[in-house]
């Protein structure tokens, strides 16, 4: 059993349409404004992340016959936890979307699916 979460930091959803989906959220919303990438936008909501991804990725449900997940969820570990984790969703069988992995973003990151096809994502804060 994964243990140690220390909250869900923040939520992604996937978008076909980003500059329409941006548009929408940010008009009806007003959200602040803490990231906005070319393809990531990262609103403020309370202690929690809201963020728009356009699907760029091969999990995203950008190829043919892959599931087309709507939700990307991440959850926060404490430093160090990211490669436990991996460990323990390879023993449970879970599909794995990208293993442990450093992202120029300040993250470790490992991405697999539930059984829906969401995508989840595990991560913990790199030292900068």
């Amino acid at each position: 059993m994964i243990k140690n979460i220390q909250h869900i930091d923040y939520v992604i959803l996937l978008c076909d349409d980003f500059a329409g989906m941006k548009a929408f959220y940010q008009d009806l919303f007003g959200f602040s404004v803490a990231t906005e990438r070319e393809d990531v936008l990262a609103m403020s909501v309370g202690a929690m992340m809201f963020c728009l991804r356009k699907r760029t990725r091969h999990y995203d449900g950008t190829s043919p016959g892959v599931q087309h997940p709507g939700v990307q969820i991440a959850f926060r570990v404490a430093s160090g936890e990211v490669d436990l984790c991996y460990a323990e969703l390879q023993s449970k069988g879970v599909t794995i979307l990208d293993p442990p992995t450093d992202q120029f973003w300040g993250h470790r990151t490992v991405f697999f699916r539930d059984p829906e096809g969401n995508i989840l994502e595990f991560y913990e804060e790199l030292e900068r």
